[in-house]
């Protein structure tokens, strides 16, 4: 690997982007938001951890037409989407998805606390999608999405810290497709004022040169690799003492995963991924599991007379079956965290400090993980005149949505 490749993957740390590539319908709401995240563990080595995107999505982006454009843009990465609106009928929209640049098909491996950077690799990827987004309660309070998404993909392995002895996968073209329900649905914001959802997923990967890698051979790539998986969550901001919670329940089954296909559990990074499977204090996918079950709660507290600061409790955690070859003692695993909050006057800014705390989390010292975080947003939108208070610092940011928005 070169050096100036693995400086721009230190510097952007961009392989664990695009959470927001999985909608069950066309994001009906104009966005500007930038989101960094970044998540350090305090004992152990571990994979890095974090995020950094602007996202942009203008409904009827050509004067008043019924396309929406939608992109996440990240130093290395890309995702987009075309979507048109009633394309199929008053209440059936298409999209056309192309995504692709460095590091989002990575792989990290971690065995029983161990990050193994000789049998880790890097994976740079191109995606191409045809989406079908049926609403089917039109004129309800609160929708009933579904989604058919055909996708094809492909990726490209190359060393990081590799060992010259372990055999990477064969560059992989696959056919995926996804299908699911939402029955309301939670908004790409680092804290939701409100949101309700239950939904059920399935998602089927078909790779076209499946084969065997590793030291000698030990690790196979499958050829079909199925994933069904669910989530039922609910947020709430009460109106006047404005403290916040957020609870959920996320729980999955897989048939024949392999380690590029199996679920990835651990960290603390909210946008890391569409269904973030966090553990405080774990590192970043430390766990991959075939079947999971995972409780999760939030709850923030305004500490000041203008509730600009917060602090915040988190915990979560459930029973995990472990893929084949990356097991460890006990199937439970659960870890807390807390941290301050701080909101800017117009609500444009939004910095999270946060420490985990991981229960089973295995380290050279016994059991017991711990890692330290900062989760930065800020939305540009909310720099607008409409929500502008007079004296807020924001002056800059505004100056910087105007930009952005001249050349999208």
């Amino acid at each position: 690997m070169s050096k100036l490749r693995k400086g721009l993957f230190i510097f952007f740390i961009a392989g664990m982007l695009c959470p927001l590539a999985a909608f069950s319908q066309i994001d009906p709401t104009k966005r500007q938001l930038i989101q960094m995240g970044y998540d350090q563990s305090i004992q152990g080595e571990s994979p890095l951890s974090g995020y950094l995107f602007y996202y942009y999505n203008h409904p009827n982006f050509l004067s008043d037409s019924n396309l929406t454009l939608r992109l996440a843009v990240a130093p290395v990465y890309l995702d987009s989407e075309l979507g048109i609106s009633h394309a199929l009928g008053p209440d059936t929209d298409v999209g056309f998805g192309l995504a692709g640049g460095g590091f989002g098909d990575s792989y990290y491996e971690v065995r029983r606390g161990h990050y193994y950077k000789e049998e880790s690799f890097f994976g740079d990827g191109v995606t191409g999608s045809t989406s079908i987004y049926h609403l089917f309660d039109p004129g309800k309070r609160i929708p009933l999405n579904g989604l058919l998404r055909f996708e094809g993909h492909f990726a490209n392995y190359s060393r990081n810290d590799t060992a010259p002895n372990f055999a990477l996968p064969e560059d992989q073209p696959e056919l995926n497709v996804r299908t699911g329900f939402r029955f309301g649905g939670k908004e790409p914001l680092l804290i939701p004022n409100m949101a309700m959802e239950l939904s059920l997923w399935y998602e089927g990967k078909f790779r076209l040169n499946p084969g065997s890698y590793g030291y000698n051979e030990d690790r196979h790539v499958n050829s079909i690799s199925h994933l069904f998986w669910g989530r039922a969550l609910l947020a709430y901001t009460m109106p006047e003492s404005k403290q916040h919670f957020m609870v959920s329940i996320t729980a999955g089954e897989s048939i024949e995963a392999d380690r590029l296909s199996a679920y990835r559990i651990g960290g603390s990074l909210p946008l890391a991924a569409e269904f973030p499977l966090s553990l405080p204090g774990y590192f970043y996918q430390e766990l991959s599991a075939t079947r999971f079950a995972l409780f999760s709660g939030t709850y923030s507290i305004p500490i000041d007379p203008e509730k600009r600061f917060a602090l915040n409790v988190v915990a979560s955690g459930g029973p995990v079956q472990y893929l084949p070859g990356l097991e460890q003692p006990g199937h439970w695993n659960s870890g807390v965290g807390g941290g301050i909050t701080y909101t800017s006057q117009s609500q444009a800014w939004q910095v999270m400090l946060d420490y985990g705390y991981g229960f089973e989390a295995i380290r050279d010292t016994g059991r017991g993980g711990q890692t330290v975080g900062i989760l930065i947003q800020i939305n540009l939108e909310r720099t607008h005149p409409e929500f502008v208070i007079p004296g807020a610092d924001d002056g800059v940011l505004r100056s910087f949505s105007n930009f952005m928005h001249s050349i999208f």
